[in-house]
């Protein structure tokens, strides 16, 4: 997993946690302020993957200066988001 990654021109920090606040059911955690996101070390790799595509769509929604984030639109365009990057090749991105 990456250790960083750029959102609007902010470095957020990645980590990987056993636990998020105190909750067991949380997956991941994007903390704006910190700028710093949070994912659940115990799961999958694509689990954890798609987690992270998840929390980093809330940093862009959140660098984006939106104050409200509709969690069951964020699920449904991270999932898709995340087969998206996984399955196509962007390499013409970098020339």
């Amino acid at each position: 997993m990456i250790d960083k990654v750029k959102v609007a021109g902010v470095d957020y920090t990645i980590e990987q946690a056993d636990e998020l606040n105190n909750d067991p059911g949380d997956m991941g955690e994007c903390i704006y302020q910190k700028a710093l996101i949070r994912i659940k070390s115990n799961m999958s790799i694509d689990k954890q993957n798609q987690t992270l595509v998840h929390e980093i769509l809330h940093a862009c929604i959140e660098e984006a200066g939106f104050s409200e984030q509709d969690e069951d639109f964020v699920n449904r365009v991270g999932i898709v988001l995340h087969q998206v990057l996984r399955d196509n090749d962007f390499s013409f991105l970098r020339e």
